[in-house]
């Protein structure tokens, strides 16, 4: 798991960002390993104020973590499951024990709380069928509280990408 960055921000406030802040954060989000001499040679600035723009960025909040983006098929996680999911019971204590439970399964790489007919969304990823199907039996299922499981299968990833400014 990518280790998070430490903030001085503790809240989600939005921060202001200016033309060069946006234009340093698109280049980190295309390629994190980019040297601050690039970026400072693309955004025509010396190194120094790019440094220090980097770091306010990361101090403040706005970039959370560096980390690799992996091919999941070259890993044998190449199958990818979402997974609505709704609860039993709706009580903060039996969120909480879910959350807990979904943080502690590798094969969830991501887990969203969404409205509707569901209450969370998990993205999975397994070897093959068989794979999901032991997880979903075995380890899924096993959580205290699981109402309904709907899973659809991803047959074939058409944009991921995670660069948004």
């Amino acid at each position: 798991m990518a280790k998070a960055l430490k903030t001085e921000q503790t809240t989600n406030e939005p921060v202001t960002l200016d033309k060069t802040d946006l234009s340093i954060l698109r280049l980190l989000q295309q390629n994190a390993r980019m040297t601050v001499k690039e970026i400072a040679d693309k955004v025509h600035l010396s190194t120094t104020p790019v440094h220090e723009r980097i770091k306010w960025l990361e101090r403040s909040g706005v970039i959370k973590q560096y980390a690799a983006l992996i091919d999941h098929a070259k890993v044998k996680k190449g199958l990818m499951v979402i997974c609505y999911v709704s609860l039993k019971e709706h009580s903060r204590n039996a969120g909480t024990k879910f959350i807990k439970h979904i943080n502690e399964l590798p094969e969830v790489i991501e887990c969203y709380n969404i409205s509707g007919e569901f209450d969370f969304m998990l993205k999975v990823v397994a070897e093959n069928m068989d794979d999901y199907y032991n997880f979903h039996v075995n380890k899924l299922s096993q959580s205290e509280n699981i109402g309904n499981v709907q899973s659809v299968f991803v047959m074939g990833v058409l944009k991921h990408t995670q660069v948004m400014v």
